[in-house]
C-alpha cells in the first residue's frame, strides 16, 4: 500500500526469512561461519539457538543457498512429529523410494543407510535441518542421535542441523541426553542486535526494498526509540517499522517521526493484548459506568433498611400492647431506638 507512496519495489520489513534481506551484522557472521564450517568440517551435529525473532531461519536459509551443489538438503520444520513421520518426511525430502506400502522404523532406515551410502560413494553430503527443535518429543531426539550412527569407518554419512530458540540448550543439557549432547560439534547462539546496528539494519532493507539512500524514512529519534522498545530482535523491528510507514502513508508525511513511531507502537501493544483502550482509559471508563450503579444501590439499600427499621418498631409497640391487655407482664420501658 505504501510501497509506491514512498518510491519503494517492495515491503522493506515483511517477516518472512527472505535471504535477499539478510543484515549480516558481526553477530549474523558469526552464526553463518560456525554453520559453514560445521557442514565443511562434517561435524556430527550442528546446534544454533537464539531468541524468537532474531533471525535463526533466515541465517539457515542464506546457508542453504551458500552450501556446495553437491550437498543434499533434508528440511524438517514441523517437528513435533512420531518417529514413523520422521523417518518418512527425511525419505519425501531426500526422494528415496520406499517399497513397503507400510514400512518399519527398521525398514526406513535401511532404506535411508542405503542412500546415504550411495551419495557419499558419489561424493555428496547430505544434511538434515530441523527447525523449531525446541518442540521436539525426547524420544525423537534419540531417533535423531541414533541416526548419526549411520557411517563408514571415516566419515558420518548424515549431519544434522538443530535450530530453536534458548530452551533447546536447557533441554539438551538434561543428563538423559548426554549421549547426543557429546555429539554436538559446533554451538552457536545468535542475540539480538546490538543498539548501534538497528540504524543500519533498517537502512539495509530499505535499500534492498529499493529505496533512495537521500530519502530519510525514519528519523533519528524514531530510530533510537525502536532500538529502545525491540531490544534489538529484528522481527520486532520490522513489525514496528512496517506499522510506522503505514502510519506515516496515512498522514501524508514523508518520513517517519518519533511521533508516528510512538503511536504504531501503541497501537501495535493494544492489539497484541487484545485491548481497545489503554489500561489508564479503561480504568476511567470502567469507573465511570460503575459508579451511578454503586449509588444506585446504595439508595436502595438505605431505604430497604430504613422501611425494616419502621416495621420492627411497629411491631414492638403492638407487642407491648398485646401484654399489656392480657395483664401477663409489666408494661416494658419505652423503646429509644
Amino acid at each position: 500500500m505504501y510501497t509506491r507512496y514512498f518510491g519503494l519495489t517492495e515491503k522493506p520489513f515483511a517477516i518472512a526469512p527472505n535471504p535477499r534481506y539478510l543484515f549480516m551484522s558481526e553477530l549474523h557472521r558469526e552464526a553463518l561461519a560456525h554453520l559453514m564450517y560445521g557442514i565443511s568440517s562434517e561435524g556430527c551435529i550442528i546446534l544454533l539457538t537464539g531468541d524468537v525473532g532474531t533471525g535463526k531461519t533466515t541465517v539457515c536459509r542464506c546457508l542453504i543457498d551458500q552450501l556446495p551443489a553437491k550437498t543434499d538438503i533434508a528440511m524438517i520444520l514441523n517437528p513435533k512429529l512420531t518417529i514413523n513421520d520422521l523417518l518418512k518426511t527425511i525419505g519425501e525430502e531426500l526422494k528415496i523410494p520406499i517399497p513397503a506400502a507400510s514400512p518399519s522404523i527398521k525398514e526406513y532406515i535401511d532404506q535411508l543407510n542405503a542412500y546415504l551410502l550411495r551419495a557419499h560413494a558419489a561424493g555428496r553430503n547430505t544434511a538434515l535441518i530441523v527447525d523449531e527443535a525446541q518442540n521436539l518429543d525426547i524420544e525423537i531426539i534419540e531417533q535423531l542421535r541414533l541416526l548419526t550412527n549411520l557411517e563408514t569407518n571415516t566419515n558420518k554419512l548424515l549431519q544434522i542441523i538443530l535450530i530453536g530458540q534458548p530452551e533447546l540448550r536447557n533441554i539438551l543439557n538434561d543428563p538423559k541426553l548426554s549421549q547426543i549432547n557429546q555429539r554436538i560439534t559446533t554451538r552457536y547462539h545468535l542475540k539480538p542486535l546490538q543498539a548501534a546496528d538497528v540504524s543500519t539494519y533498517i537502512e539495509h532493507r530499505i535499500a534492498i526494498a529499493g529505496g533512495n539512500s537521500r530519502n530519510v524514512l525514519f528519523s533519528k529519534k524514531a530510530i533510537e526509540y525502536v532500538a529502545k522498545i525491540s531490544r534489538g530482535i529484528p522481527r520486532v523491528i520490522n513489525t514496528l517499522c512496517d506499522h510506522a510507514l503505514l502510519g506515516a502513508y496515512a498522514n501524508n508525511s514523508d518520513h517517519v517521526s518519533l511521533k508516528i513511531m510512538k503511536k504504531a507502537a501503541e497501537e501495535l501493544a493494544a492489539k497484541n493484548n487484545g485491548r481497545r483502550y489503554p489500561t489508564k482509559k479503561l480504568l476511567v471508563v470502567t469507573l465511570a459506568l460503575l459508579l451511578p450503579v454503586i449509588g444506585i444501590l446504595f439508595g436502595l439499600n438505605f431505604l430497604d433498611r430504613r422501611d425494616n427499621l419502621s416495621l420492627l418498631k411497629n411491631n414492638i409497640v403492638l407487642l407491648k400492647k398485646t401484654f399489656l391487655a392480657k395483664g401477663n407482664v409489666q408494661q416494658l420501658p419505652a423503646n429509644k431506638d
